[in-house]
């Protein structure tokens, strides 16, 4: 299982990646992307830092953070 540390970097990435898209669906497809990429990079479960990344990414404008 990822840390906690880890897991707050790759939501946190997921919301900063979708900031510049236009709807929900695609801040999902940016942040599950870019959660990707860094799970691979740091040699973690890829399919998870997508997932995690993708929610981050759907959810950052309902959070107030992609406004």
């Amino acid at each position: 299982m990822p840390s906690p540390k880890f897991l707050v970097l790759l939501a946190a990435a997921g919301m900063l990646a979708g900031c510049n898209m236009s709807n929900d669906s695609q801040r999902a497809v940016a942040g599950g992307l870019g959660g990707a990429l860094i799970a691979d990079v740091l040699d973690t479960n890829v399919a998870a830092g997508a997932a995690i990344g993708a929610l981050g990414g759907a959810m950052c404008d309902d959070a107030g953070v992609c406004r």
